[in-house]
């Protein structure tokens, strides 16, 4: 009796199965987003006196701090790709603890504002104003969603980091962490110009 193959069938995707399942948690996120920020311009539209509570300083300008945050975060985030495909192990960790600093420092600007508009007396169902509380709603819950999703990819890299460093994780262990953080800062570039900058005044 002949033995069975060993080699297994190529997947007809041709992609990592760590890889892949990235991608479909990606499109599936992009599908929650999507929905949300979708709610949120139907909101705005149907409100005429909706209200645009953020000064272009310093609010906007700390958003716009946290974006540039953000940006450079994916630089280094693809640097540490490029490390871990080349073999590189302490340069790649390096750049993901520079990107995980990064993020750390979005988180610790998001907080400040989210402490700023909590003392102007916003909340998810009040507005101070006296106009639609559903800004509050729909604030709080698209920039914490966002917020959330940095949280969990600094505690990603976190573990990448750690355990690439000690040759239990692969260069395709830090390329999926690279498409997450990717797809969190492509998602807040379509929140800073919706919520932030059509809402200042």
């Amino acid at each position: 009796m002949s033995e069975p193959s060993a080699v297994m069938e190529a997947s007809p995707f041709g992609i990592q199965s760590k890889k892949l399942a990235m991608w479909l948690f990606i499109i599936a996120d992009a599908a929650t987003f999507g929905a949300m920020l979708f709610a949120y311009g139907y909101l705005r539209v149907a409100n005429p006196d909706w209200p645009r509570p953020f000064l272009f300083s310093p609010t906007i300008l700390d958003s716009i701090v946290m974006t540039a945050v953000l940006l450079v975060s994916c630089v280094t985030m693809v640097g540490a790709v490029s490390a871990a495909r080349g073999g590189q192990v302490a340069a790649a960790v390096r750049w993901m603890w520079a990107t995980l600093l990064l993020g750390v420092a979005f988180t610790v600007l998001h907080l400040l504002e989210w402490s700023s508009m909590i003392g102007e007396g916003w909340r998810p169902g009040v507005n101070p104003t006296g106009g639609p509380v559903q800004f509050g709603a729909s604030y709080f819950s698209i920039t914490g969603l966002s917020l959330g999703h940095v949280i969990a990819g600094v505690v990603a890299l976190v573990v990448v980091a750690r355990k690439f460093a000690r040759g239990r994780l692969d260069a395709g262990h830090v390329e999926t962490t690279g498409l997450y953080w990717q797809f969190v800062t492509l998602v807040w570039l379509f929140v800073f110009p919706l919520v932030y900058l059509l809402n200042a005044r």
